[in-house]
């Protein structure tokens, strides 16, 4: 398994001077919480990092305490949007990746990460093109207009909420996103899994984390620190 560390986002939700992934939660930036999963999880056998040039020395030196395995590969650098931030990613490990190989795209955003959901992952991507792991809907669903008002009732046990990381087969995915390119839709991609659905891959989802959330407001980070 090869792995993609998205770690280009701005954050600018949070209202802080840095991006939220480089915020500092017990003297550890969060990035590095999901540096230390990745990096002693066996299924992983390389990662690449997408982030900006002025934070790579600081991702090095986090690599450097945990890296036994001399599995990092090297940097890419983020696109316009998170989708074109992956594309930069696969093809970065173009040329030492197989077709047949398998890709794990995550978020640094998503410090919770727990080596028991990639091994899950890995296990049920056989006979698939592509695993997501998902949380059920606790909530009632609706459907609305335009307007707000309610058009419809929604199944809700038909109704899930994906998650990061996933996991696609690496040949497939890459063409997945290149036919994205050629259709000028990289720019409107709602999630990593709407490339391989939409190119015919046959993707699995499998029960997600509730502990796997996604920093993304001050609540969020303030749990985070709780929790820490």
């Amino acid at each position: 398994m090869r792995a993609i560390l998205l770690s280009g986002g701005t954050g600018t939700r949070l209202g802080e001077d840095i991006p939220k992934q480089y915020l500092k939660v017990n003297d550890r930036m969060i990035i590095e919480y999901s540096i230390e999963t990745l990096t002693r999880c066996r299924e992983v056998e390389s990662m690449v990092i997408v982030a900006g040039e002025k934070w790579h020395e600081a991702i090095a030196d986090v690599f450097s305490k945990y890296d036994d395995r001399h599995i990092f590969s090297g940097f890419a650098l983020p696109g316009e949007t998170r989708q074109w931030s992956i594309y930069n990613g696969l093809l970065r490990m173009k040329g030492q990746t197989n077709a047949d190989d398998s890709v794990l795209i995550h978020d640094a955003a998503r410090p919770k990460l727990k080596e028991a959901l990639i091994n899950n992952m890995s296990n049920a991507l056989t006979g698939y093109d592509g695993v997501l792991p998902v949380l059920s809907m606790k909530d009632t669903v609706y459907k609305v207009d335009e307007t707000g008002r309610i058009a419809a009732l929604l199944e809700r046990k038909e109704i899930m909420a994906g998650q990061a990381p996933e996991l696609f087969l690496y040949g497939k995915y890459l063409k997945a996103n290149e036919k994205m390119i050629e259709d000028g839709r990289m720019g409107s991609i709602n999630g990593s899994t709407e490339p391989a659905f939409l190119a015919g891959m046959d993707i699995v989802t499998i029960p997600g984390d509730e502990d796997n959330y996604k920093i993304t407001t001050k609540k969020d980070l303030e749990r985070f620190r709780a929790e820490c």
